[in-house]
């Protein structure tokens, strides 16, 4: 009898860990054994698309994460679309890219830190403006305070993997700070509650 649930976990567990080819090896296992639950080839995919782009692959399953509890049909419909438009289909690419780019975020590389607070506001949460630009964006932060409110936020709202992305990023900087040992620590609990679900 195989254990789906303790399987799942250890896969996430594993994508987290970025050793994605166990990940995709559960995932892998996951999807011939239930064939009928359309998550895990998806989990499979980002493991694929991150041999290619680590971050792109982890936004996504941050997004997918989280869209997937409160409409899965909706959160695979979005990642096959982004991931068809990955493989070349460049027209979809721009298409996604273009209802992404609200007109606040002018297809920019980077966004500074207080022009996203600004996108937040005006978008009426966190959430929903880091949505609209997490695949083509980077949000551009020029001082501490600011790294942390980020991932302080990042960590509400389960974006969970790309908080921990951030913290890996910028450690080296802030190495002896408590508030990067904080934001760990929250990030490890939110971990914990989640996998005890």
């Amino acid at each position: 009898m195989i254990n789906e649930s303790r399987l799942l976990n250890e896969a996430n567990a594993f994508f987290t860990q970025k050793e994605f080819d166990k990940a995709l090896f559960i995932y892998s296992q996951l999807s011939s054994n239930f064939p009928d639950n359309k998550e895990y080839p998806i989990y499979a995919l980002f493991c694929d698309i991150a041999s290619e782009d680590e971050e792109k692959a982890i936004s996504l399953y941050d997004y997918f994460s989280i869209v997937k509890d409160e409409d899965i049909d909706e959160a695979i419909s979005y990642v096959e679309d982004v991931v068809n438009a990955y493989d070349g289909d460049v027209d979809k690419m721009m298409e996604i890219l273009e209802e992404l780019n609200t007109s606040t975020v002018d297809s920019l590389d980077a966004i500074k830190y207080e022009d996203f607070k600004k996108l937040i506001a005006s978008r009426g949460s966190f959430r929903v403006a880091f949505e609209d630009i997490m695949f083509s964006t980077k949000v551009a932060i020029e001082n501490k305070e600011d790294f942390f409110d980020f991932v302080d936020k990042l960590i509400e709202n389960d974006f969970n993997n790309t908080a921990y992305t951030y913290l890996d990023g910028f450690n080296e900087y802030f190495s002896y700070d408590t508030k990067i040992e904080e934001l760990y620590k929250k990030l490890e609990e939110k971990n914990l509650a989640i996998n005890h679900k």
